[in-house]
């Protein structure tokens, strides 16, 4: 599987995690359609993401994060 597949499971799966695309955001504090125009989620945001729908960054941005890493 390459990365950007992983990247857009990630975000498919924080999206699930909040119940919808307009659920993250308002756990966000930002807009709809921010969220929705992502490929993967902004470095900047991975954190706040994390804590927001308890999906882990690795699972996030494994791109950023991967388990050889820690």
């Amino acid at each position: 599987m390459d990365y950007a597949t992983e990247l857009l499971m990630g975000l498919n799966k924080a999206i699930k995690a909040a119940g919808s695309i307009s659920a993250l955001a308002r756990k966000l504090n930002i807009k709809r359609q921010a969220v929705a125009q992502w490929n993967a989620i902004p470095l900047e945001r991975v954190v706040d993401v994390e804590k927001a729908t308890g999906v882990s960054r690795r699972e996030l941005r494994p791109d950023l994060w991967d388990e050889a890493a820690e």
